[in-house]
C-alpha cells in the first residue's frame, strides 16, 4: 500500500511549540503527577497527569511553594492549601500586557503559559498586515489571545460561556491599558453564536478556538468535545471570509492526538487550499530542561 510521504513525515516528526518561560513565569520542575511553577514571585504546585516521571528537584525546593492544589481526581475540583501567605489575586507581565491571576475553586488560575508562543505569533502576523483583521476568539477564557491580537490592531470578537471569565478578561484589558482597542465581549454558547453569525452572514478573517473537554453554556447548554466539535468546526469554516488567513485550534485533556486534529481540520478546510500543520504544545523546565506536553494544536493557514 502506497503511503502519503508528507503524512508519513508528519507522523515521524511532530512539530513542538515550546514555551521556555519569560521573566515573570517559569516551569521550575515537574514529576510524580505534579508541576512546580513560578508566577511573578509566587510559587505554585499543581497536579499534572502528564508528569509521571520522578521530580528533578528535592523536597526542600518543592516546600518553597506558596500554595499547593490537591484534588481527588482530574475530573473533580479540589482545594488549595496555603503554605506561605501572599496577595491573592495578583498580576504578572506577559509580553507587554498584564494578566490577573487568582486561586479559585479549580486548579486553573487564569493563564495557560504554554500558549505564549501562539500569542506572539498572532501579534506578529497581525502587525505585519496592511489592513485590519476581523478575528473571532471562541472559548476565549481570560482573554490573553484576544488582547495580544487587539494590541496589534485586530478587531476582535471574544466569546466565552462564562460571565466570570469574560469579566476577568475585561480586567486584563484594563490592566494592559487596552481600553480603547476594538474588542466585542460576548457571553454565549460558542456553537450557538457561530451558527447565528452564519445566518447573519457575518464573516471573519481568522478564528482562534480553544474548546474544553467538557463545559456548560450560560443557559445550561452542555458542551462535550467529541460530540459537538465536528459541528463547531464545520460551522466555523462557514463564517471564514473568502480572504481568511488562518484557523488556530487548541485542545486540552482529550483522548485525541495531533494527528486527529490534523485530519479533522484537513477534511473541513481542504477546499480552501492553504497549508495545515499540527503538533504538541510543550513547556521546558528551568532546571532539567525536560519537556512537558500540555496540549495539542492544529493550524490552517492560507
Amino acid at each position: 500500500m502506497k503511503q502519503n510521504n508528507s503524512m508519513e513525515s508528519f507522523i515521524k516528526d511532530i512539530p513542538l511549540t515550546i514555551t521556555a518561560g519569560w521573566d515573570e513565569y517559569e516551569l521550575v520542575d515537574s514529576g510524580a503527577g505534579m508541576k512546580l511553577e513560578r508566577y511573578g514571585k509566587i510559587l505554585l504546585a499543581r497536579p499534572e497527569p502528564e508528569a509521571f516521571w520522578a521530580k528533578s528537584l528535592g523536597a526542600q525546593e518543592w516546600k518553597k511553594a506558596n500554595a499547593s492544589y490537591f484534588s481527588p481526581s482530574q475530573e473533580e475540583n479540589g482545594t488549595w492549601k496555603i503554605h506561605k501567605v501572599f496577595q491573592n489575586p495578583w498580576d504578572i507581565q506577559v509580553g507587554k500586557l498584564r494578566c490577573k491571576l487568582e486561586l479559585t475553586g479549580s486548579r486553573h488560575i487564569g493563564l495557560f503559559p504554554e500558549q505564549y508562543p501562539q500569542w506572539l505569533w498572532l501579534q506578529d502576523l497581525i502587525s505585519n498586515r496592511q489592513s485590519p483583521m476581523k478575528i473571532l476568539n471562541l472559548f476565549g477564557y481570560t482573554g490573553m489571545a484576544t488582547l495580544f491580537a487587539a494590541s496589534a490592531g485586530a478587531q476582535v470578537t471574544h466569546v466565552d460561556a462564562s460571565k466570570k471569565a469574560v469579566s476577568w478578561a475585561k480586567e486584563n484589558q484594563a490592566l494592559s491599558g487596552l481600553q480603547e482597542k476594538s474588542i466585542r465581549w460576548i457571553v454565549d454558547d460558542a456553537l450557538k453564536f457561530v451558527k447565528r453569525e452564519a445566518r447573519r452572514q457575518s464573516y471573519y478573517d481568522a478564528i482562534v478556538l480553544d474548546p474544553p473537554k467538557f463545559g456548560r453554556g450560560p443557559n445550561g447548554e452542555v458542551w462535550e468535545f467529541y460530540k459537538y466539535f465536528p459541528n463547531l468546526l464545520q460551522a466555523c469554516e462557514q463564517i471564514l471570509s473568502s480572504q481568511a488567513s488562518f484557523l488556530l485550534l487548541t485542545a486540552y485533556a482529550v483522548k485525541a492526538s495531533a494527528l486527529t486534529l490534523l485530519r479533522a481540520v484537513q477534511e473541513q478546510m481542504q477546499e480552501r487550499g492553504g497549508t495545515i500543520t499540527a503538533g504538541e504544545m510543550v513547556q521546558q523546565e528551568t532546571y532539567s530542561k525536560r519537556l512537558l506536553s500540555r496540549a495539542i494544536y492544529a493550524l490552517w493557514k492560507k
